[in-house]
């Protein structure tokens, strides 16, 4: 292992005062900026499938990513870096939680206990369900059934009110408790307004399309951390796989996902730069999600050596 590394901890503070406020300084616009293009093409989408042109059914896998995906803008926005004004971050994080059925004030708390346990087995709730090690768990999680008896799960736990998850505050629970019963409030008014109109548009232009887009969603989560580590240092636990600029954009700079967990303040239109100051540090990169895959499905079953390094990485 090159010994001249730094662990992130050491790299923060080599940081300056003036390049963590350069990092760190959140705006607008680059965010509107992307919100504008994915929702904007999820409605250009939406639309054509709804009018049903020709061959429009090769629409709907299309729009089942794009909206997926909306799982990176949640990320984003929970963490408050998507946007610098507070309401924004807040309400776009609702309406991406309603769409992909996955509550934003609890996955707020969820994610926040995955950064401060990351890949730490007894205390990372990102592994409390086990990372997939044959072919058929592999086939079962790319299905994205797992993911969406989890969602209904926690949506119908937190509404009857038995949220237990021991990430939540004991005193945000009532919080939890009204969020999800809006929820499901809204998708039934939703559903009671689609049978008095006898529509199916919202099943072919939103969950149909969700359905189909969720493997994709499976897939690049894998990758975040799947066979990294379970070491304390974010630059070796997390890893950043180097993919194209349609990738990066679609999944709001993610990909870059060790520089993230090193530094989670930077927002995601910043994570290039701080990738230029870290990319000599990290430990576990891959060159495209193919190569992961491949490697992974080559290595399933196998375990990750704890020197910082998983196997195959050098």
């Amino acid at each position: 292992m090159n010994q001249s590394r730094l662990d992130h901890r050491e790299l923060l503070r080599s940081l300056s005062l003036e390049q963590r406020k350069d990092l760190t300084r959140k705006s607008d616009w680059p965010g509107l900026a992307y919100l504008g293009l994915h929702v904007g093409l999820i409605l250009l989408l939406g639309g054509l499938i709804v009018w049903k042109p020709p061959y429009w059914p090769v629409l709907l896998l299309p729009q089942g990513v794009l909206i997926v995906f909306l799982f990176t803008l949640l990320h984003e926005t929970v963490h408050r870096t998507a946007f610098e004004t507070l309401w924004l971050n807040k309400a776009v994080a609702w309406v991406c939680g309603f769409l992909i059925l996955l509550p934003p004030a609890w996955f707020r708390y969820f994610h926040f206990e995955h950064h401060r346990h990351t890949q730490d087995p007894e205390r990372d709730p990102e592994l409390a369900a086990p990372k997939p090690d044959s072919l058929w768990r592999y086939l079962v999680h790319l299905s994205g059934l797992p993911v969406w008896r989890s969602h209904l799960a926690t949506l119908l736990r937190n509404a009857s009110g038995r949220c237990e998850d021991v990430f939540v505050p004991r005193e945000r629970r009532s919080k939890l408790r009204r969020e999800a019963r809006t929820m499901l409030a809204v998708y039934a008014l939703l559903l009671a307004g689609s049978l008095a109109f006898g529509t199916a548009a919202l099943a072919y232009a939103w969950l149909l399309p969700l359905l189909l887009g969720q493997p994709f969603l499976r897939l690049y989560l894998l990758a975040e951390h799947g066979r990294c580590p379970e070491v304390a240092n974010m630059l070796a636990n997390s890893r950043t796989v180097f993919t194209n600029r349609i990738v990066r954009t679609l999944a709001w700079n993610m990909p870059y996902h060790a520089e993230h967990h090193a530094y989670p303040a930077v927002p995601f239109h910043r994570l290039p730069d701080f990738h230029a100051i870290t990319q000599s540090h990290l430990r576990v990169t891959e060159r495209g999600y193919l190569r992961f895959h491949a490697g992974y499905l080559a290595k399933r079953g196998g375990s990750a050596r704890q020197d910082g390094l998983p196997d195959g990485v050098t």
